[in-house]
């Protein structure tokens, strides 16, 4: 496989109902047109090969044998492919008859799975046809006077992939045989199905099926019957729909009467990884698990050159589109709740906010806002303290002083120049040097002053580090490192920037935001050295440690799917086409993981603060790392990486 990826498809082709070989001609045709877009895993609608609407013809010998003919001619026409294909038809077996999916390569059947929940009610009358699964007795089959292996429980298994099928209705019922098959080893679940469309049906069918690949921790492959099983009562809209752990990848459009070819890729990586942190997956199994598993081996291949279907988002911690206000809604309420939650346990009377006219300490002088208003605590008794260092300049100073003033909480300014000075004497060191003493001996003045004016005010500290200077230990060692209670201890830097610009949007006055405006639009900085002779930042974070969403973007993959730095540098390629070459991408690589390594000694005595996504450093939840970890298989990974041409 390429990166863990499977590309893969979900085909609606042009039928008509009970013309067996107009069928397989246009199942042959969707094959050759998927395998060329390096497709490696197809599926047809259920009972494809006949229709779906035949109803009591299927009782006919005619079109049971005339299906079967169908495919083998199929089989034959496309034994110069190495697509792995599924395709629904009716067979004959003890005596009776079975919806069921075939499932062959080169011209080799490799298995058939029967269809286990048969409907019968309303529209469906299939009891009247066909035999479920459970009332098989035998392990195989006969197609073309040659034995395949035969059952519900089968698994096709080639490397890292696991294919198990169920057929529609298999879905709808409480406990479907998707769940068993993902605890028996299935990672992608293929779905032939004849769904017919009703007012409200469609929305609850997607819901199902990203509600069962996130249930199993499964790729989901939908295929469901169009517009030719339009017969008689029923109406079909074609749907192919893909989906991998409760995420949408891709649909066909609906009611067209056009053949359709939905394709995208699933990660089995990420799939595998999720399955093995989530320790309760297999929970029951040995109790739910009574059939025999059959598995069939095969060979997955892999086209020269692999292209990824899917898009990549560079930005995996921001919401955008439909979900941007519900999201940042969600993510407000948290941090929320959890800061109040410490107030009335601590019976604290204040506040106590660094404020310096940056991103962080503006989202948490904010999220403080909302939490006393949400306690109908004055805001007054939130002391915003502005802190001017040798760094400070006019810009971050005002919008900071401007910030404080506009939400009416109580503003306090104590310039820390003439203590630093003093503690250089005391220490012995030349401010005319800027180096690591200089600069972190600021950051360390800063959280005493907070933490002693919380002392006098019976307040707290409410920290301001972000989850992106965590991980790459931007922050000074128990200076802006330490707090009561750390707010954006789980937002990420490019997600800190979209709360900020939101609010500012959608939550304050002109005046307010105004100043979260420019805030947004000023450079990251922490302005620990003196500004450049046009009193502009001189020190910018992203020209020191590398752009924030690209150590976002490795952060997310690393540690919400333990993807290897070859992975997540070839996800970056795509994500940020035509931003970074190639060798900017690999250099700000290597440096996250180096200070990823380095820099976990800090991570490990963190303040409380809210979990609010799916990644966190906290040590007493979702990162557990020795703090002396070596980094050297992760260095020397990214360091064997071919940069190729942009």
């Amino acid at each position: 496989m390429n990166y863990g990826f499977v590309k893969v498809a979900a085909a609606v082709p042009h039928v008509q109902v009970a013309d067996c070989f107009y069928n397989i001609d246009k199942i042959e045709g969707l094959m050759r047109k998927a395998s060329k877009k390096g497709v490696q895993v197809i599926a047809f609608p259920e009972l494809s090969v006949t229709a779906y609407t035949c109803l009591d013809l299927f009782t006919q010998k005619t079109l049971v044998d005339g299906a079967e003919a169908a495919l083998l001619k199929l089989l034959d026409n496309t034994a110069d492919l190495d697509i792995l294909a599924i395709v629904g038809m009716p067979l004959r077996t003890e005596n009776r008859l079975i919806n069921a999916a075939v499932v062959f390569q080169k011209g080799a059947i490799r298995g058939v799975v029967p269809k286990t929940y048969l409907p019968n009610y309303k529209e469906f009358q299939e009891q009247r046809w066909f035999t479920s699964a459970t009332e098989l007795q035998k392990s195989t089959i006969e197609i073309g006077k040659k034995e395949y292996p035969l059952g519900s429980h089968l698994l096709f298994k080639s490397g890292q992939l696991t294919i198990g099928i169920e057929i529609c209705e298999d879905l709808w019922v409480p406990v479907p045989p998707s769940s068993l098959l993902a605890m028996e080893g299935a990672n992608i679940i293929f779905n032939l199905s004849a769904s017919n469309e009703q007012i409200g049906k469609h929305a609850y069918l997607r819901s199902l099926i990203c509600q069962q690949s996130a249930r199993c921790m499964a790729g989901y492959v939908y295929a469901s019957s169009g517009f030719g099983e339009s017969s008689t009562d029923l109406v079909f809209a074609g749907n192919g729909i893909i989906a991998e752990n409760g995420n949408l990848l891709a649909e066909s459009p609906r009611f067209t009467m056009e053949e359709q070819l939905t394709i995208s890729d699933i990660d089995i990586e990420t799939l595998q990884n999720d399955r093995l942190a989530n320790t309760s997956f297999m929970y029951g199994a040995s109790d739910l698990l009574k059939e025999k598993v059959q598995i069939v081996d095969f060979q997955l291949q892999v086209p020269d050159r692999f292209s990824l279907t899917r898009p990549v988002d560079p930005h995996p911690f921001t919401p955008s589109g439909d979900t941007l206000k519900e999201r940042c809604e969600e993510i407000f309420q948290i941090q929320v709740a959890g800061l109040a939650k410490r107030l009335v346990h601590t019976h604290a009377q204040t506040a106590v906010v660094g404020i310096s006219g940056g991103l962080d300490s503006t989202l948490a002088l904010l999220i403080t806002v909302m939490t006393f208003d949400a306690l109908k605590i004055p805001r007054k008794q939130i002391i915003g303290i502005t802190m001017p260092g040798f760094g400070t300049t006019d810009r971050t100073y005002t919008n900071a002083c401007d910030l404080i003033r506009s939400l009416g909480v109580t503003l306090k300014e104590i310039s820390i120049k003439e203590a630093c000075l003093q503690h250089f004497r005391d220490i012995n060191h030349d401010p005319s040097i800027h180096d690591v003493t200089y600069e972190n001996s600021q950051a360390r003045e800063r959280t005493q002053l907070l933490m002693d004016i919380a002392n006098q005010k019976n307040g707290l500290v409410i920290g301001t580090g972000d989850l992106s200077e965590l991980a790459l230990g931007w922050a000074t060692y128990n200076g802006d490192h330490m707090s009561m209670y750390g707010v954006n201890g789980s937002i990420p830097k490019t997600l800190v920037k979209n709360l900020v610009e939101w609010v500012a949007n959608n939550k304050v006055d002109n005046t307010s935001r105004l100043t979260l405006l420019d805030i947004v639009d000023t450079p990251i900085s922490p302005e620990l050295i003196p500004a450049d002779e046009n009193g502009n930042i001189k020190q910018k974070t992203e020209d020191l440690v590398g752009p924030y969403e690209l150590h976002d973007f490795f952060l997310y993959h690393f540690l919400r799917f333990g993807s290897h730095p070859s992975k997540i540098y070839f996800l970056a390629q795509k994500a940020f086409a035509g931003i970074y070459d190639n060798a900017t991408i690999k250099k700000w690589l290597y440096i996250f993981f180096r200070r990823f390594f380095q820099q976990q000694f800090k991570r490990n005595c963190l303040p409380d603060g809210p979990k609010v996504g799916s990644v966190s450093l906290s040590p007493r939840g979702d990162w557990r790392m020795p703090s002396d970890a070596v980094s050297q298989l992760w260095l020397e990974e990214t360091e064997r990486i071919n940069i190729s041409p942009d």
